[in-house]
């Protein structure tokens, strides 16, 4: 399977030939933040697109058929629509909060972006504390729905905000319980070392039932954070119509919409690297042409189809289950998903030091 570190430590070494280190490193993090807002972008695009395809087939619909072939580019007029519209100043509102918080959303959705193992070696950073890293950072966003719905003035906008840090501090609890499950039977924060680990079994066969349970739970509790229905109690447009974003325009809508969407990828990317083996393909033990077979897919193909496959059960589960009340969705988190996380975490525990895993 290719190594991409091959290609960035010859980049590396070339530039260092010809260039002192701080103009190296300034060219290698400007390429980097470059390359990552692009894919950043780009994702965005495609899940948009993807999401209403998605949905328009299980509303027996087209979909987006008018704007390139198959719709294709129907995304792209809807950014440049987004990009030239006008900011309606609202008046009444804490002006230094409200055009902040679209920027705190983003700044919080792509510093857990950058952080993703899209392929072997394809990786912006991997700290040792990787998987601490990214519940650290991903919590961060709920401060900037906060403060949009604190800022807006608005009543419907405020209760959105409020439910929405309810739910996402909520949630947060189990989908760090299922990610701490993992930790336990892999020994290691560091992501690199996480997907190492997997080469021969991904967790989720590894770990049993314990690890089925954390994988169902975190998915769970994923969808719930990236506020998607049945968990869109922030956005209820029959009640908040368009909740803690009512009073955003323009680019600043786009920045909540774009973050939202990378919000989605990025729970299916986090389940991908832990459960699923991120970039690894799948291995059967005692099958050698098989598995050299799988090895021959490129690793960024096993992580973009597996993180896919998430996405898809995800926009699966939003156009099949009705809305939540907000009682249902807390009662859910905190009587049955979080003491279930707490047993399922003890009974992880036990096995590891037991050696019952595989």
């Amino acid at each position: 399977m290719f190594d991409f570190s091959i290609v960035t430590t010859w980049v590396d070494q070339f530039l260092r030939t010809y260039l002192p280190e701080f103009w190296v490193l300034a060219i290698e993090f400007v390429v980097v933040g470059v390359v990552m807002l692009a894919l950043y972008a780009v994702i965005a695009l495609v899940l948009i697109y993807f999401e209403r395809k998605i949905c328009a087939f299980f509303q027996c619909r087209l979909g987006p058929n008018r704007v390139g072939p198959y719709g294709i580019f129907q995304s792209i007029a809807d950014m440049l629509k987004m990009l030239i519209k006008e900011i309606i100043p609202i008046n009444h509102t804490d002006k230094l909060l409200f055009y902040l918080a679209p920027f705190f959303v983003v700044v919080a959705s792509f510093l857990t972006f950058g952080a993703i193992p899209f392929g072997n070696g394809l990786q912006a950073f991997d700290f040792n504390i990787g998987v601490f890293y990214l519940l650290a950072v991903s919590s961060l966003g709920v401060i900037g729905i906060l403060m949009a719905g604190w800022a807006s003035n608005n009543k419907y906008s405020m209760i959105g905000a409020m439910r929405s840090g309810a739910q996402l501090v909520s949630y947060e609890l189990s989908a760090g319980l299922s990610l701490l499950t993992m930790v336990v039977l892999s020994g290691d924060l560091q992501l690199s070392t996480i997907i190492e680990k997997q080469s021969d079994t991904w967790f989720i066969f590894q770990g049993h039932l314990p690890a089925v349970v954390a994988f169902v739970i975190y998915l769970i509790a994923g969808h719930a954070e990236t506020n998607r229905g049945p968990f869109d109690l922030p956005e209820a447009e029959s009640e908040l119509t368009a909740g803690y974003h009512t009073e955003y325009s323009g680019l600043q809508f786009g920045m909540f919409y774009l973050a939202e969407y990378l919000n989605m990828f990025i729970i299916a990317s986090i389940a991908t690297t832990v459960f699923l083996g991120g970039w690894m393909p799948f291995h059967i033990g005692g099958l050698d042409g098989f598995n050299q077979v799988m090895d021959y897919i490129p690793s960024v193909v096993w992580f973009f189809g597996k993180a896919f496959a998430l996405m898809f059960l995800s926009l699966w589960v939003r156009w099949t289950f009705p809305r939540l009340r907000i009682d249902q969705l807390l009662h859910l988190e905190w009587k049955y998903l979080l003491p279930i996380n707490m047993v399922n975490l003890l009974i992880m525990v036990g096995i590891v030091l037991l050696g019952w895993y595989f």
